[in-house]
């Protein structure tokens, strides 16, 4: 059976290739007995997939049964799959077969199999390797026959990390992954999907035709669509039964979709961020200057090692002396040393005019904080004073915001 026939078969809508692919995938793999774990958002069809594989398999004269996995409570869902013996637990009052039973020689599909819990996932691998379970309460083995197909609508890989899931049920299910394309990324199907449900509505509630113009239809195909077919189709419902003007607009159109589903994909603001990633640039502004202090001053120390004296780069270097003592704002210490900076003569020169220069500078020997809250105060102090105490000044030169800059304040007591 091709493709178009399969979607005749089971009323599929649409010509996306990543649609086709899925479908002849599932094509593939239903004359097999192999187990597939099926994977889509909600809404996407997984379900119609599941019929797929069932009736075109030998099995399709056999039984199928859905079962959601989220929605059966953890106490009851090994009772609900494997059956148990009377008096098992509390209100067992008498024996009840599972599913994995009632549907000997058929499929079953588990919806949902992220939010199966532990217990009952090393039970199923053992059904899937053996074909073998136990009832609750009971000792005896049971045999059965049963093609499983699974699916969920979160990334299992993920689970199976955090511990959530067992990686060899992971992997045994797994044995033929099967992914079903989001509505957003078929585009081209969603108008005829829309006027396919549209279509079937009116004629179900004998209303007039639905009729979107131009710039309706493109807001239709842009949407983001989060619940994806599902979503699209109760849409099309609230159309055909509420609006009496039949030409849907633009406008119309954007009051059936939710506020904030249509934004969850928009870029998010950071605001919230914004304070940590401030006070980030500050440390990394304030080790940048760190490291070029002491880089000149390694560079000073070199020279007056190597030379004897300061050589003919003087100026630059007693420029970035004074800066170094000029940026640590430290109490004064009461002892004093004296640097005595040397320009060597040049006896070679033309120039009558050698002259011996001895500069004699004062310094505060003083011990330089490498605490970044220190420096972090510093600049913020600086700031200030360059602006004249003008807080949103001071923070656009610190490149904060001005909450972040007056909470700052208060933290530091400046």
């Amino acid at each position: 059976m091709d493709i178009q026939e399969i979607k005749q078969r089971f009323g599929i809508i649409g010509n996306s290739p990543l649609l086709n692919r899925a479908i002849n995938i599932a094509n593939q793999v239903s004359p097999t007995d192999i187990s597939v774990l099926i994977t889509g958002e909600s809404g996407s069809g997984k379900e119609v997939f599941s019929h797929i594989i069932h009736q075109m398999s030998p099995r399709k004269h056999g039984p199928f049964i859905a079962v959601n996995c989220g929605a059966i409570p953890e106490g009851t869902i090994d009772s609900e799959l494997f059956g148990h013996e009377k008096g098992a637990y509390t209100g067992a009052i008498g024996e009840r077969k599972g599913y994995f039973e009632t549907v000997n020689g058929g499929t079953i599909f588990l919806d949902e199999i992220a939010e199966m819990p532990l217990g009952t996932q090393a039970r199923l691998l053992r059904v899937l390797e053996s074909g073998q379970y136990i009832r609750v309460g009971s000792s005896k083995v049971e045999k059965t026959n049963v093609r499983v197909i699974a699916a969920t609508n979160v990334d299992v890989y993920d689970a199976v990390k955090a511990g959530r899931f067992r990686e060899d049920l992971y992997y045994r299910l797994n044995t033929v992954p099967l992914r079903i394309p989001p509505l957003r990324d078929r585009k081209e199907d969603i108008f005829l999907l829309f006027r396919k449900f549209t279509s079937d509505f009116t004629d179900k509630y004998r209303t007039p035709p639905i009729q979107l113009d131009d710039e309706a239809q493109q807001v239709l195909i842009n949407y983001s669509w989060p619940g994806n077919v599902r979503q699209l189709k109760n849409m099309a419902e609230q159309l055909a039964v509420l609006e009496r003007d039949r030409i849907i607009t633009a406008p119309t159109l954007l009051t059936y979709i939710p506020h904030e589903a249509s934004s969850r994909n928009l870029p998010m603001r950071l605001d919230h961020q914004k304070e940590d990633f401030s006070e980030r640039d500050i440390l990394y502004k304030v080790l940048f200057d760190m490291k070029r202090d002491m880089v000149e001053l390694k560079k000073l120390v070199a020279d007056i090692i190597e030379q004897g004296g300061v050589s003919t780069n003087y100026p630059n270097h007693a420029q970035t002396l004074t800066k170094l003592y000029r940026d640590i704002e430290l109490p004064v210490n009461n002892n004093e040393t004296q640097f005595t900076l040397q320009q060597p003569v040049n006896n070679n020169s033309s120039n009558n005019n050698n002259t011996d220069y001895n500069i004699t500078h004062e310094a505060e020997e003083v011990e330089e904080s490498l605490s970044l809250v220190d420096k972090e105060s510093d600049l913020i102090r600086k700031a200030l004073k360059k602006h004249k105490g003008k807080r949103k000044l001071a923070a656009n030169e610190l490149g904060i915001s001005e909450r972040t800059l007056y909470r700052k304040i208060k933290e530091l007591d400046l």
